[in-house]
């Protein structure tokens, strides 16, 4: 039986991939950093399925011992700072744990077991002003925030160490992926969430930044697959992964509204922009949402991904928004 470490289980995509490495008869360990709230939501339902170990990707002695204790055969680094606002006003610690975490985390695996497969959650915000569309492996990076520059260094950290000490070490750079357990404070659960609650009567507006800022959209589920299938090749490499396809902010808006019976349209411009359903106004434009530096447009191509890894994203657009929508009015319903 298989052993795998996932930093960052309590996340969205830690919770998926161990459901998904359970699945596959994995022996499933889950790094963890102690808090004083309850952080095991996400990972309840399996929660009986799974070993979970402390560890804390700034303290190289408890990456050690995790590593020493769990003797595992794949590591999935998947924790960071990844609340991509929160970078400016935290940049420092941004880089501490994104950054010079992977580094640390990666000399632990150097020095406790080098023959440990590891994967790097590398992020499409590393391409920021984008130098080409679509972005493939080969295109340049242009980081527009502190969280976009981490992830940069950690991605060539990541390459290092595999060229410096042959680790079987790859990156993912994997573009915007979604799901019903996405925080409540990213865009699209931001969108969604609240688009649930209007519809139940329990708010009125909700506020956002720039709504024509696209993105490559996928589901958090296909995405995990990708991960795993990385560590099974022979080679470690890079691969994006993405859906190949974009949507606005706004069309995001527009979908979740439909999913959940209401049609709202748009008056004003820039940011005297409103969405209004049946006259009320229920979105507003606000200017302290948008970036310091704005990531105006991404979109990944996932051909290298296709070919080697036989991957391929399996959910569409409007399923993604549609799973989400269903989600948080059956939450909200639930609660009232």
């Amino acid at each position: 039986m298989k052993k795998a470490l996932i930093t960052g289980i309590t996340g969205q995509d830690g919770s998926y991939l161990a459901e998904f490495l359970l699945k596959k008869s994995y022996e499933v360990y889950g790094m963890y950093r102690r808090t004083s709230r309850d952080v095991f939501e996400r990972i309840e339902g399996i929660k009986n399925k799974i070993h979970l170990v402390q560890g804390d990707l700034t303290d190289v002695p408890s990456l050690i011992r995790a590593l020493k204790e769990t003797n595992p055969d794949e590591v999935y680094n998947l924790a960071a700072q990844s609340f991509v606002p929160s970078s400016w006003t935290q940049p420092i610690s941004t880089g501490d744990i994104t950054a010079l975490g992977t580094t640390r985390l990666l000399e632990s695996i150097r020095l406790a077991n080098p023959k440990i497969r590891f994967y790097q959650a590398s992020s499409s915000e590393m391409f920021g002003k984008v130098q080409e569309n679509p972005q493939t492996e080969k295109t340049p990076f242009y980081p527009r925030s502190p969280y976009g520059v981490a992830k940069v260094y950690a991605y060539w950290t990541t390459i290092n160490y595999r060229e410096s000490y042959g680790l079987h070490a790859s990156n993912g750079i994997l573009f915007n992926h979604e799901s019903p357990r996405r925080g409540k404070q990213f865009v699209t659960r931001k969108i969604i969430h609240s688009v649930a609650k209007i519809k139940l009567d329990l708010q009125d507006y909700f506020e956002l930044g720039n709504l024509n800022a696209t993105r490559d959209w996928g589901f958090a589920m296909d995405y995990v697959e990708a991960m795993w299938l990385m560590l099974q090749q022979d080679k470690p490499d890079e691969y994006v992964i993405a859906t190949g396809q974009s949507h606005s902010v706004r069309e995001f808006v527009e979908e979740a509204f439909k999913v959940a019976g209401m049609e709202i349209s748009w008056e004003g411009s820039g940011l005297n922009t409103v969405g209004k359903r049946d006259g009320k106004t229920v979105v507003k434009v606000n200017k302290k949402f948008y970036r310091p530096a704005e990531v105006n447009s991404l979109v990944g191509n996932p051909a290298k991904a296709m070919k080697i890894l036989g991957w391929k994203p399996k959910t569409s657009f409007k399923e993604l928004v549609k799973i989400m929508v269903e989600s948080d009015i059956k939450l909200l319903s639930l609660k009232k």
